[in-house]
């Protein structure tokens, strides 16, 4: 920051969109994952973005975009962490088409899990806490 730039930016909206890697050949698994598992919604890449691969989902609120890396390497630490409604019904789906879930207990008036997509990235599941 310098002087020039003295007082915050406050016209921040939200969030439109959030991208995840994926290697080159995954998007059949990711709209089976994303759509199929997880019930978002796929929408039409551009034109020209659609010849570089990866896909377009859409869920309340919110876009997950998964675009082609080359040198793909699924993302460990950083992730979405996306909000459902019903936590342990979802934990459920997900165990039962054998997706790991491993839940956490760090996060005081939440209970959130954690599980990979197709591709080896980390996906936070988050709900709030009614007990909280």
């Amino acid at each position: 920051m310098n002087d020039v730039v003295s007082e915050p930016y406050t016209g921040i909206l939200g969030l439109h969109h959030l991208q995840l890697a994926i290697p080159a050949g995954a998007e059949d698994a990711c709209r089976a994952f994303w759509c199929g598992l997880l019930g978002l919604t796929e929408v039409p890449k551009p034109p020209p973005m659609a010849a570089r691969g990866g896909a377009w989902f859409r869920g309340t609120g919110f876009e997950l975009h998964v675009g082609v890396d080359p040198a793909f390497t699924p993302a460990a630490k950083g992730h979405p962490a996306i909000l459902v409604d019903d936590i342990d019904a979802l934990s459920e789906r997900l165990a039962a088409a054998g997706i790991a879930v491993t839940w956490s207990h760090d996060f005081p008036g939440h209970r959130h899990f954690y599980s990979p997509d197709p591709v080896g990235n980390r996906i936070e599941f988050i709900s709030p806490d009614p007990v909280s």
